[in-house]
């Protein structure tokens, strides 16, 4: 067939991918004018395990805290409707089972699988590092995040809970004077660069059956026929199909065709500062549950990421919000990184739905399928989701049960 991507974030990428090796001719549509330039831009880097990850699931590990000095998210410029709607979905589903969070984690465990599948073969150095800490400072916080080990157990995920001195010798570079009451050890926990990976896996794709179209903004969708309308030009682009995996633009492109996604731009900070030493950096990665915080060691790098907001996307950076992830990599690793020069400080959107999962299958219009609304979990789940979609679209089923993880009722 031929199909027509919208997105070349990782989502898009691994998607064309997946098409391609199953014989399709693909197209990939990409407004800006590289691969992963938007939201999978400088992640935090987080793969599977992905339920303790930061902003993962709704209720798992953290409370929502609007108000206060201390709140987990921001409202720039006030509650409007939207926001509110969004948030009472959002709140509603923390209250939900564990089924979803399941799910999720089964598709993160399968779509680390399959990403290290890929770069042994295709010899993809993606600056990959392995082993997890889940930095507790109270009993408080092992106490909230049981229920998110229980589902990571019943999942199979090898964890084990440590004492403080245990965790100091997991990752020597933690500082002795921070206050930790435990950890959670996830040694098969796996991070990496999202953005390097993404644009590795495009330069092996190009001309093996995809093509990018790259400096192109998708205007409209057509049903019928199927394809896409590019900015700027009036005739409709013809496919056998068309993926969305263009984040909150997917959203904006469905209405026109009767159907909406409660889609929220929850934006997120990163900041990326060279090593400055080594043995008082983290050799893999750390999450402070209380600050829903991770660093990361990403080759010569080291990246903290958090922060979430519900605002605009030119909206200015958040002060405050970045001096707590100084103040956070300070905190525990103090003198790891370079912060006077060579400092990348980055802002942008999770393209997020109210119980955390993405949507991933047919859209129910003839033709249009979804692979969208990852959330903080992109690149956790961008390589599963993509074979995933895949199988379906080949009338397979996939490896990995998707659990209504398509088109559900919001």
């Amino acid at each position: 067939m031929k199909i027509a991507i919208v997105g070349a974030g990782i989502v898009g990428v691994t998607t064309a991918y997946e098409l391609a090796s199953d014989g399709h001719e693909v197209t990939v549509f990409e407004q800006r004018s590289a691969a992963a330039e938007e939201a999978s831009f400088a992640t935090a880097g987080l793969l599977a395990p992905h339920l303790l990850s930061p902003w993962a699931v709704p209720g798992f590990g953290h409370a929502l805290r609007l108000m206060g000095p201390h709140a987990t998210l921001r409202l720039s410029g006030g509650l409007s409707r939207a926001n509110w709607a969004w948030l009472s979905r959002w709140r509603s589903a923390t209250h939900a089972s564990s089924a979803p969070a399941a799910a999720l984690e089964r598709l993160a465990q399968y779509s680390q699988s399959r990403l290290q599948a890929l770069a042994q073969r295709h010899e993809l150095d993606f600056e990959a590092s392995v082993g997890r800490l889940v930095l507790l400072r109270t009993e408080q916080e092992r106490a909230q995040i049981q229920p998110a080990l229980q589902v990571l157990r019943d999942s199979g995920v090898a964890l084990r809970e440590v004492d403080a001195d245990i965790a100091r010798q997991i990752e020597p570079g933690l500082s002795p004077e921070a206050p930790l009451a435990g950890a959670i050890h996830l040694p098969d926990a796996r991070a990496g660069n999202c953005r390097l990976f993404a644009q590795l896996l495009r330069q092996g794709t190009q001309g093996s059956g995809v093509h990018f179209a790259f400096n192109t903004r998708i205007d409209r969708i057509g049903a019928t026929p199927v394809g896409v309308v590019v900015q700027g030009e009036s005739d409709l682009r013809r496919f056998d199909a068309v993926v969305l995996c263009a984040g909150t633009a997917s959203a904006a492109l469905l209405p026109a065709l009767g159907m909406r996604l409660p889609m929220a731009a929850v934006y997120g900070y990163s900041v990326s500062a060279p090593l400055r030493e080594s043995t008082h950096a983290p050799q893999g990665s750390v999450v402070d549950v209380a600050q829903q915080i991770s660093i990361t060691r990403l080759g010569q790098r080291v990246r903290i990421a958090g922060g979430a907001e519900l605002a605009g996307a030119d909206a200015e950076h958040h002060a405050a919000t970045l001096q707590r992830l100084y103040r956070t990599l300070n905190d525990w690793f103090p003198g790891g990184a370079q912060l006077s020069s060579g400092v990348q400080v980055w802002r942008g959107a999770r393209p997020l739905l109210p119980d955390g999962a993405p949507v991933v299958g047919a859209s129910g219009v003839p033709g249009l399928w979804l692979n969208t609304g990852h959330g903080a979990g992109g690149w956790a789940l961008a390589c599963g989701s993509a074979r995933a979609l895949a199988d379906l679209m080949a009338q397979r089923a996939p490896e990995v049960p998707l659990d209504g993880l398509g088109m559900r009722q919001f």
